[in-house]
């Protein structure tokens, strides 16, 4: 990456959903300035720390219909064939999962895998373990969505809190009309998230792969059988 690409995603302005933490932070350094000088110091690295975390670069899609792109900045640390969740009601039946763990330095802004229709969002409460563990996916908090596809096939992406996140964001809602690329959430400091393809199709990428969200094309869907 060059220098100019890497300033420019470490100089992003942050997503609206940091701004309390980033004021917060701001409002703690005042205080310091005004009392202790270590409270000043605390404020300002948290205040750092959060226009970082939150930061939210401008995407670019690829060109042309049938691409399915990352939903998520991170690295893949599972490929296989697994049921999507049970509460979206997508069937039982195996299919490509490709899981991408964001560590605390990646951009944590969720973006839409394909162009479709949302149909349905389920949320679960649960654990949370490790993201990067394979478990993560059936055990964590997670908040589920299924997208249909123009023409009738479906998908589902997985937000998943990981070890220390709390919060899981979403945007959009069923029925929401979505375009690839299209930011739909965000999950706050370490998270994971998991895409399920449609039947039939399968992942261009493997294990160990750093994903561009929004960017990187993850499979390409071809004529629906």
């Amino acid at each position: 990456m060059a220098i100019a690409d890497t300033m420019r995603l470490v100089l992003a302005p942050p997503h609206p959903a940091g701004r309390p933490f980033i004021l917060g932070g701001a409002a703690v350094a005042v205080v310091g300035l005004l009392t202790w000088a270590w409270l000043f110091w605390l404020g300002l690295l948290f205040t750092g720390f959060c226009l970082y975390f939150f930061r939210d670069p401008e995407r670019v899609p690829p060109a042309g219909p049938g691409h399915v792109v990352a939903p998520a900045d991170g690295r893949v640390v599972s490929v296989g064939r697994y049921a999507p969740p049970a509460e979206l009601g997508l069937g039982d039946a195996p299919r490509w999962r490709v899981a991408i763990f964001l560590s605390v330095i990646d951009v944590h802004v969720n973006r839409t895998p394909v162009t479709g229709t949302v149909t349905k969002i389920a949320y679960r409460s649960g654990a949370f373990l490790n993201a990067s563990l394979d478990k993560a996916s059936d055990e964590n908090e997670r908040n589920a969505l299924a997208i249909a596809l123009p023409d009738g096939r479906d998908m589902a992406v997985v937000q998943i809190a990981g070890l220390i996140a709390r919060r899981i964001l979403c945007f959009v809602k069923p029925g929401d009309a979505v375009t690839a690329g299209e930011r739909f959430g965000l999950i706050r400091f370490g998270s994971r998230t998991d895409l399920y393809l449609p039947h039939g199709v399968e992942p261009m990428v493997r294990e160990g792969q750093t994903m561009i969200g929004g960017e990187t094309v993850i499979a390409r869907l071809g004529a629906a059988a």
